[in-house]
Formats: structure tokens, C-alpha cells, sequence
């Protein structure tokens, strides 16, 4: 597939950068108004084109591995990042998680990076999630035991718990299936029944934990087989910030849509997380449409393309020959 780094890393930027002036609104406040182009001010006071911490941190990422798998390179990029020295749009760092920053206070204290994130339950944002997508061309060849290894190492350097890790894991896999040429349906069904398999036969997380991600993997809970994620009505679906919901959204955005403007469009319109929701449709959609899709507005509007652009190509370089 050519240029698949720079469709899944611009496909992310986009997403993140339509979400980023309308993150908040509710999802009523969108019917209203919805998103339709690259807009200017709003949530953040952001010039069009702005991307938040999720582009950042997915730059970073994608940064480091340009040097190899290296967990220490990546927890000092986001050190770099909050201290305003790397990949930010302006010069100046307008949003952040808070299980993030906490993560980035235990870095820049000298904190093991797989030490560095939270693990209660109550640390399950969606800030790995976010900035996850880089690690696929890394892990793609590796068998799936390793590939799991190294999404929870990468997540925990922000969010240590299981279920962010899994979350991040799934997300991947799926990408993973495409990447092998497989169509959308093809894909899912093929994670769906990977990802079953592994936790099957790896005891990774607890039965509980599992069946919580029942509604991606269509797993039976108790006596009761619940719907599919993509039969499920838009109420049904919340764009929260936590891991669960913003997984859920994004997918469901992307089954239930036939380009990547549609898919971005929906995500964001869902409303709250809505540039983080926007970055993790928007990243799967851009490596299964292809960068030719990505409507060229967006992408000239989008701010430090030409950085972007070249950490791409040298990414692509390293990991895709």
C-alpha cells in the first residue's frame, strides 16, 4: 500500500484538527451546526487547521520510532512535547489530559516509562489511544503475543491499565487487517475473531474485563448475546473521553460509512471528545481510503503539513521497505 504511513498519520491530524474547535459541544449543539470544513477560534481559540496534544503525541510517537522501538526516546519526545520544545502546532501546548500529564510529571522525574501511567480504573481515558496509531507499522510483522507486548509498553507509558492496553491492542489489529489488503467487513471479522482467539489462550485480563469490549467483539455476556457495534442506533453510542466509548464511537463512525470524509464528519459531529474521537476514526479511515481520498482542502489547511509530511516519509523509509 503506498504512502500508508502518511494516509493513517494525516488521516489522524485531520480528524484531531476538525474536532479540535468544537470539542465540548454537545452532540445536540451539533445537529444544529454541524461540522462541515476545517473551522477557526471556537473551543480552544485555534487558528483552522489546529491540531491538539492527540496529534502531538501520535507525532512523537512516530518521531521516536524513525530511531527504532525505543520506550525511553518515546517518554522523553513527550517530556520535549509538554516543555514546548517538539511538535506542537504554535509554539504553545493548549490541551492535555490530566492522566497524561500526570504520566509526564512521573517521566520527567525519572520514572521507568511502563511505570509511568496510571492503573486504576479510574485511569482509563483515551489518551493512548489517541497516539497509538504509529506503532502499527513497527509491530505489523511481529507475531500477535509480541505485538500485544509491545501496544501495552507503548499505552502504559501514559495509561497502564488492561483495558486501555486492550483498547489500543484492538485498534491495531483491526488497522493490522487492513494493512493486509482485506476489505472493511473482512477486516473486522478477522480482528474480531483474532483478537478472541489471543484472550482465549492468553491470560492477560480477567473475564470482566473481556466483556467489556462485548459490543466490538461481539462476545456473549452471561445468557444474553447483545447487538453488534455497528447495528447499534447513534444514542447508543457515546463520545466520551473514556477508552470504551471513544474506541466504540470510532468504529462504529467508520463501519457506518462509505469515504473518510463521511467517517470524519460523523465522528466529530458525535460531539464532547470530538478531536480525539475525530484523530482515531480519522487515522483507521486514512489507511483504508488511502491518502488520495483525504479531501485536499483539509489537508492544505492543515497546520505544519510540510513537517508532517517529512516525518512520514522518513517513517516509511524505516519501517515500510
Amino acid at each position: 500500500m503506498e504512502n500508508v504511513v502518511k494516509a493513517g498519520i494525516f488521516g489522524a491530524c485531520i480528524g484531531d484538527a476538525l474536532g479540535v474547535p468544537v470539542e465540548f459541544k454537545s452532540r445536540e449543539t451539533l445537529k444544529r451546526s454541524p461540522v462541515t470544513k476545517m473551522r477557526a477560534l471556537g473551543t480552544h481559540h485555534q487558528p483552522a487547521g489546529t491540531w491538539s496534544d492527540d496529534s502531538s503525541l501520535t507525532l512523537c510517537l512516530a518521531d521516536s520510532l524513525c530511531k527504532g522501538y525505543d520506550l525511553e526516546d518515546m517518554a522523553t519526545k513527550f517530556l520535549q512535547w509538554y516543555n514546548t520544545e517538539i511538535w506542537t502546532p504554535h509554539g504553545r501546548v493548549f490541551d492535555i489530559g490530566i492522566a497524561t500529564s500526570q504520566a509526564i510529571h512521573r517521566i520527567s522525574k525519572g520514572t521507568s516509562p511502563t511505570l509511568c501511567g496510571g492503573t486504576s480504573e479510574l485511569d482509563n481515558g483515551n489518551g493512548s489511544l489517541m497516539r497509538i496509531l504509529p506503532l502499527l507499522f513497527y509491530i505489523k510483522d511481529l507475531p500477535i503475543q509480541q505485538r500485544f507486548v509491545k501496544v501495552k509498553e507503548v499505552s502504559s507509558i501514559t495509561h497502564g491499565h488492561i483495558r486501555s492496553a486492550l483498547a489500543c491492542f484492538i485498534y491495531l489489529e483491526l488497522a493490522l487487517e487492513i494493512l493486509n489488503r482485506k476489505n472493511k467487513w473482512e477486516a473486522y471479522r478477522s480482528m474480531q475473531e483474532s483478537v478472541r482467539n489471543f484472550l482465549d489462550h492468553n491470560p492477560i485480563c480477567s473475564q470482566n474485563e473481556m466483556d467489556k469490549f462485548h459490543r466490538i467483539l461481539e462476545l456473549k455476556v452471561g445468557d444474553y448475546d447483545l447487538a453488534p457495534l455497528h447495528t447499534l442506533q447513534e444514542e447508543e453510542i457515546s463520545s466520551s473521553g473514556y477508552v470504551l466509548h471513544s474506541l466504540e464511537a470510532s468504529l462504529w463512525c467508520f463501519l457506518n460509512t462509505e469515504s473518510y470524509y463521511e467517517a470524519v464528519l460523523k465522528a466529530v459531529n458525535l460531539g464532547e471528545d470530538t478531536d480525539t474521537i475525530g484523530a482515531i476514526t480519522g487515522g483507521i479511515a486514512g489507511i483504508y481510503y488511502g491518502f488520495e481520498n483525504i479531501p485536499e482542502e483539509w489537508i492544505a489547511e492543515l497546520v505544519r503539513k510540510e513537517d508532517i509530511e517529512n516525518l512520514c516519509i522518513k517513517l516509511e523509509n524505516k519501517l515500510m521497505k
